[in-house]
């Protein structure tokens, strides 16, 4: 490939293809998301900083950062797609969103809330492909390769925006079939006598999912899985007491809630995001569409057997003023 000399306009082409490295961190995912192979996007990437006269990009860990010429070439390069945005068409299509979102959630929050705001936000725009990958993990320190995440609790993250989404509330449930054949706790003396169904000890990272630990430690494991549909259902089968999320275990009238005085466990669902994946239109896109289910989905969220006059938590943060920088 010949280069050109340092100096020279760039390509508006190669500043579009560092668009999308920028935006995800690798060149994996850019490659991917362009339909093109990495070979070519490193090749592009190294013409335009050979035009530019200077590094754009600095390996970190699990990926690429901008440098400061990189900040530079961004804000050009939006320019650039902003114009050619203008040219595809009618004011319709030149409204619509298309291109790859991915994030990062656990499994309730995809299957309740993340996936019912896709359907919703493809509905507008039918070009908007979304990837979700289930997890239930701390926040990563490097998200190279995802636009999104969604953790419980506050996050602990350096140069991304954290957002408070809302919160939920966990309790103990039991079949009625499993309470027939073994008796309903009345007291949580009672409760510790019988197994928990839970999450694997061992493999759980988030320290706010650590409850039954702290509550009543007495108890037992029975069936432990990383997956909390398998808690759910698990617990359904009579395998134990689940301590299970609210808006999930209601969804059974065969589950029945034990002693919701004493397990009333309210948590944060935080969204983590790279501060530029803030500038793709998908991604705000998306991020207004799950905080509009989340708005939606409140009430359900807390529990049927919320208790009466608890103090509500603090309200979700707006995006602008509830976001967070962290340094």
């Amino acid at each position: 490939m010949t280069f050109p000399p340092a100096g020279t306009a760039p390509n508006p082409d190669d500043l579009l293809i560092f668009l999308a490295v920028a935006r995800t961190g690798r060149f994996t995912t850019a490659a991917e998301t362009l339909g093109l192979n990495h070979t070519t996007v490193s090749r592009r990437i190294s013409a335009l900083e050979r035009a530019l006269d200077g590094r754009l990009l600095a390996r970190a860990v699990g990926g690429w950062e901008l440098t400061e010429l990189g900040e530079r070439a961004r804000t050009a390069a939006e320019g650039v797609e902003s114009a050619v945005s203008l040219l595809r068409g009618s004011d319709a299509e030149a409204q619509q969103i298309s291109g790859v979102v991915r994030m990062s959630a656990t499994d309730g929050f995809s299957a309740y809330i993340a996936a019912p705001a896709v359907a919703v936000l493809q509905r507008r725009h039918p070009l908007l492909r979304v990837e979700i990958v289930t997890v239930t993990r701390r926040a990563l320190q490097h998200r190279s390769g995802l636009d999104i995440e969604v953790v419980v609790g506050e996050p602990q993250v350096h140069r991304a925006e954290s957002i408070l989404l809302g919160y939920y509330s966990l309790g103990m449930y039991a079949s009625r079939r499993y309470l027939e054949a073994h008796g309903t706790p009345v007291s949580i003396a009672e409760l510790t006598e019988h197994p928990l169904v839970y999450f694997v000890d061992s493999m759980l990272q988030v320290d706010d999912l650590d409850a039954p630990r702290r509550l009543v430690p007495q108890m037992r494991e029975s069936l432990s899985s990383t997956n909390v549909f398998v808690h759910v259902e698990g617990t359904r089968a009579g395998a134990g007491i689940g301590f299970l999320p609210c808006f999930m275990a209601d969804q059974h009238a065969d589950l029945v809630r034990l002693l919701p005085d004493d397990f009333q466990e309210r948590l944060p669902y935080w969204m983590v995001l790279r501060t530029e994946s803030l500038r793709l239109p998908a991604v705000a896109a998306l991020v207004a569409a799950l905080r509009a289910q989340m708005e939606s989905y409140a009430s359900a969220l807390l529990g049927r057997n919320a208790l009466q006059g608890q103090t509500q938590p603090t309200r979700p943060h707006q995006l602008d003023p509830g976001a967070r920088l962290a340094n």
